[in-house]
């Protein structure tokens, strides 16, 4: 089907905004994990490594739809472990999530229980160690992403618009969300916890255990919604405690 022929079906349409709609979900992962990476980093040096990460999870998906015929091949068995076939797919996603649980376990042990140092202690990573952790990620989240595509669409160009477009949402959206993340330490903890969530996920699906995603992203939106509920009371508590606010 022709570019033209592309533009002018309705079911093309149809397929591009549930992709995009599909890749912009699946991109709210590898936001939260930028954000919560980034933000451990100096301040002046935060927009240029959110910047980077996100541009290197568009190179990613876009060179790897460029190698489409090959992506399809990662879902075929390579290797068989008591009596359960694995494909380099599922060695990924294990590989991934097992890396994301680990990652989001540690940064929980350290904002439930910090050592002690001086009071900068929320910079302790490097620039090239973020970059590299957003990488890895990066990769495990893209191969999932086209994979999800390829089974959405055949068409080529529809999966490539949809791709950059949730890549260019996720650039737009990665700085307030990694400033509202920083601001409210709860939030941090709670994005923490979609993280270990979503490494456990991973390895699920690895290990060929299918786990709607809709359950996922639900149990994330409610636990969202509560405690969203949480700061407007805090708010409201601090209003009233305040002295001379009365009426306000």
């Amino acid at each position: 089907m022709t570019i033209l022929e592309l533009v002018q079906s309705p079911e093309a349409w149809i397929a591009l905004v549930t992709l995009i709609v599909m890749e912009v979900v699946l991109g709210i992962d590898n936001l939260i994990f930028i954000s919560i990476l980034t933000n451990k980093l100096p301040e002046n040096q935060r927009p240029l490594a959110r910047r980077i990460g996100i541009g290197l999870a568009l190179v990613l998906r876009l060179g790897l739809l460029s190698v489409i015929a090959w992506i399809v091949t990662l879902t075929e068995p390579v290797v068989s472990l008591f009596g359960q076939a694995f494909s380099w797919k599922d060695i990924i996603l294990v590989v991934g999530g097992l890396f994301l649980v680990w990652k989001a376990t540690r940064e929980i042990h350290e904002h439930v229980d910090p050592e002690p140092g001086p009071a900068s202690d929320t910079i302790s990573i490097g620039f090239a160690a973020a970059i590299a952790q957003i990488l890895l990620l990066d990769l495990v989240f893209s191969i999932d992403s086209i994979i999800t595509a390829v089974g959405m669409t055949p068409h080529l160009p529809i999966m490539i618009v949809a791709v950059v477009t949730a890549v260019v949402t996720m650039m737009v959206a990665a700085g307030p969300l990694a400033r509202f993340i920083d601001a409210n330490p709860t939030i941090v903890m709670l994005a923490l916890g979609f993280l270990l969530l979503i490494g456990t996920t991973l390895v699920a699906e690895g290990f060929g255990v299918h786990v709607p995603k809709a359950y996922i992203y639900a149990a994330m939106a409610f636990s969202a919604l509560v405690e969203a509920l949480n700061m407007l009371a805090r708010r409201a508590r601090r209003r009233r405690a305040a002295p001379g606010t009365d009426g306000a």
